[in-house]
């Protein structure tokens, strides 16, 4: 079973490239996974995004600390079942962290955890939660993928090793820096320590660089807005996963440059 893994998407120039680029790689995956928690200018996700999002045939969308920055994803959010927020959430939490899904007859299960080193140290903590949930989901299909939201690579690597021989795929979300770093572990776990993001290249992590320059250079505080002016990126992982035991086959780095006259007509 073929995965294309998007990292987050960053306003509406990364939904533009989304847009284009799926177009080119859907028939040659069964399944696409997109972190969509900067979807909407920036900051969270809205209806319309998500509905947008579906309609270019994403298949579940993952998040991260950033979920709850619209808050009329809490009027949505329990309703649908492909949008997860972080599972290691305290209970009582609107929304899911996982779910099995399935595809050309084939079913697969996503876990959407967050680390908590330089993030938020009152989640649980996502290795005992992963435990957790392998013991419940392993049931039920051979195929987990983790999408693990975190800041450090040193937490992301350590989880990426405590989960080998267990997830199909382990890959990382939130930095917005793709790594080079994917391989398939000992134990048949495809792994990358941050997929990337897609958007405006030329910016601070797809953010206007004048806004984090002033907040670096004088400490001033800074609302940052997505830059929309520059030429785009498109990072993604696609990753084969044998369907029968669920190790992984094969991962590989994507990543695909575009200006922003060659998406003029993209709405």
């Amino acid at each position: 079973m073929k995965f294309l893994i998007v990292g987050d998407i960053i306003g509406k120039p990364g939904r533009k490239v989304l847009k284009y680029f799926l177009a080119g790689y859907k028939d040659f995956v069964d399944a696409v996974l997109v972190n969509v928690e900067n979807s909407a200018g920036g900051f969270g996700i809205t209806k319309k995004v998500y509905e947008e999002l579906t309609s270019m045939g994403v298949d579940v969308m993952t998040s991260g600390n950033h979920i709850w920055d619209k808050k009329e994803v809490y009027q949505f959010i329990d309703q649908v079942e492909n949008l997860l927020r972080p599972a290691n959430y305290p209970p009582g939490v609107p929304g899911r962290g996982y779910g099995i899904y399935e595809k050309k007859g084939m079913r697969f299960a996503v876990i959407n955890l967050m680390g908590r080193s330089l993030l938020d140290s009152n989640l649980e903590n996502p290795f005992l939660f992963f435990d957790r949930l392998y013991e419940e989901l392993s049931k039920e299909t051979p195929i987990l993928l983790v999408d693990f939201h975190a800041e450090t690579t040193s937490e992301k690597w350590a989880f990426g090793i405590y989960a080998d021989g267990r997830a199909s795929v382990v890959y990382g979300t939130h930095t917005h820096v793709p790594t080079a770093d994917h391989i398939i572990l000992k134990r048949g776990t495809a792994y990358v320590s941050d997929v990337g993001m897609s958007g405006c290249w030329y910016s601070a992590i797809g953010m206007k660089p004048e806004q984090a320059i002033e907040r670096f250079t004088k400490g001033i505080p800074q609302k940052y807005e997505v830059e929309e002016k520059e030429d785009l990126v498109f990072n993604a992982v696609m990753v084969e996963v044998e369907e029968k035991t669920g190790k992984a086959v094969s991962i590989q780095r994507i990543q695909h440059y575009i200006t922003r006259e060659e998406l003029k007509d993209i709405n």
